[in-house]
C-alpha cells in the first residue's frame, strides 16, 4: 500500500512539473500574423496563450481603421467627407481623434501638417504612381482649397458622436495620422485579449507591447535613408512606438531632381528642409506618425524647438549633410551600426 501511494505522489509531481513547463511554453509562444491595410505590409506578433485570438483581433482593429480612412471606400469617413459638398459628415471618435490629433500638431508648427493636401498627393501622382512636376498655375489653383482651417470638427448635439467638413472643393487624407491610430487600435486589441508581450510593424512604424517574452528589450532598427534596405543603427526600446518619415518612403527623380511625397503645404512642393528623415520614439502612435511628418516639414531646429517646447517624445534626425542628430533621451538607446554619419545628441 505504501508502494502504491509513493508512485502515485511521484506521478502526481511529474503531472505538476509537466503542466508548469506548458504554462511557460505557452507564456513564450509567438503567433504571428501578416495582412495588407493602409497601403502597407503590415506584421503583426503576439506571444502567449492568448496570442492566435489576440493577432486575429489586431488585425480586425486594422482592416476597420484601413476602411475608414481610405479615401476610395464609398463606406469610409474620409470618402463621405470629402464628397459631401461641405456638409457636415458623422463619423466616430477614432475618426474624431485623429483629426483633433492632426489639428493640435498643425496649430503648434505653424501648419506644417495638413490634412487637406490630397489634392496635392493626387498632382504629383504620389496617389497613382504617374509621377510628374505639376505647374505653378496648377498648384496655386489647388493651394485655394489647401488649409487646416477648410477642415472643422465639432460634437453631435444630436445624435452623440461628432460631426466632421470639409470646405466644398477641399479633400482630406488621414494619411499621415492613419497607420499611427491603427497601431494603437492593434496594440490596444491585444492588451485587451491579455497579451503581455507583442509587436506591430508597418512600413516605417513599430509599436512594441510590453518587453520581448524573456524581459529583454526590443531592438527596432532604424532605416538608412540613403541606402534601400539598409539600416544606420537600432533602438533598444521597452513598450513604446517608433515611427520615422523619410523623403525616401515614396520618391521619384525628373530631369537630375528628386521630389519625395512629403509635402509643404505652404507652396505645395516637396519640403525642402534639409532632413532625409525624421524617427520619433513615442508612447502613442498616433501622435508620432503626425509629429515625424509636421517636423521633417519644419526642419532641423524648428522640430528641435519644438522638443523643448512640448516634450513628450524623443526624436533621431537624419540631415541632408550627413548626420544623425538625437535627442538626450535616447543616449544609450541608439547604438549605431551603418552608415557614415556624425551621430550627435541634444539637449
Amino acid at each position: 500500500m505504501k508502494q502504491k501511494f509513493t508512485i502515485c505522489i511521484a506521478l502526481l509531481l511529474c503531472l505538476a512539473l509537466a503542466l508548469g513547463l506548458t504554462a511557460c511554453g505557452a507564456d513564450d509562444r509567438e503567433a504571428s500574423a501578416q495582412l495588407f491595410a493602409l497601403g502597407a505590409l503590415i506584421d503583426l506578433k503576439a506571444y502567449g496563450r492568448d496570442g492566435e485570438k489576440a493577432v486575429a483581433d489586431a488585425g480586425a482593429a486594422l482592416t476597420s481603421i484601413s476602411d475608414l480612412t481610405d479615401p476610395e471606400n464609398e463606406r469610409g469617413s474620409v470618402y463621405q467627407i470629402n464628397h459631401a459638398d461641405g456638409a457636415p459628415v458623422a463619423v466616430n471618435a477614432q475618426i474624431a481623434a485623429m483629426i483633433q490629433t492632426a489639428q493640435t500638431v498643425s496649430a503648434n508648427t505653424d501648419g506644417a501638417l495638413d490634412l487637406t493636401v490630397y489634392p496635392l498627393l493626387e498632382a504629383w501622382g504620389f496617389l497613382d504612381e504617374n509621377y510628374r512636376v505639376p505647374e505653378d498655375a496648377e498648384l496655386a489653383a489647388l493651394l485655394a482649397h489647401v488649409g487646416m482651417d477648410k477642415l472643422s470638427l465639432a460634437p453631435d448635439q444630436e445624435n452623440g458622436g461628432y460631426l466632421a467638413a470639409a470646405a466644398a472643393g477641399t479633400r482630406i487624407t488621414l494619411a499621415c495620422v492613419a497607420r499611427g491610430a491603427a497601431s494603437n487600435a492593434a496594440i490596444n486589441a491585444m492588451r485587451a485579449d491579455g497579451v503581455k508581450s507583442g509587436l506591430v510593424s508597418m512600413s516605417g512604424s513599430v509599436q512594441t507591447l510590453g518587453t520581448k517574452p524573456d524581459g529583454s528589450r526590443w531592438n527596432i532598427a532604424v532605416m538608412d535613408p540613403n541606402n534601400a534596405g539598409a539600416y544606420i543603427g537600432y533602438l533598444s526600446v521597452g513598450e513604446t512606438a517608433v515611427v520615422t518619415s523619410a523623403s525616401t518612403d515614396r520618391s521619384f527623380t525628373q530631369r537630375g531632381a528628386l521630389y519625395h511625397h512629403i509635402l509643404n503645404p505652404a507652396n505645395g512642393e516637396p519640403a525642402n528642409s534639409g532632413l532625409k528623415s525624421v524617427t520619433i520614439v513615442c508612447a502613442d502612435a498616433q501622435l508620432a506618425d503626425c509629429l515625424s511628418t509636421a517636423l521633417f516639414v519644419r526642419g532641423e531646429r524648428a522640430a528641435l524647438q519644438y522638443w523643448r517646447d512640448y516634450g513628450g517624445f524623443e526624436m533621431l534626425l537624419i540631415t541632408n549633410d550627413g548626420r544623425a542628430v538625437l535627442t538626450d533621451g535616447l543616449y544609450g538607446v541608439f547604438t549605431q551600426s551603418g552608415g557614415d554619419y556624425t551621430v550627435s545628441y541634444v539637449k
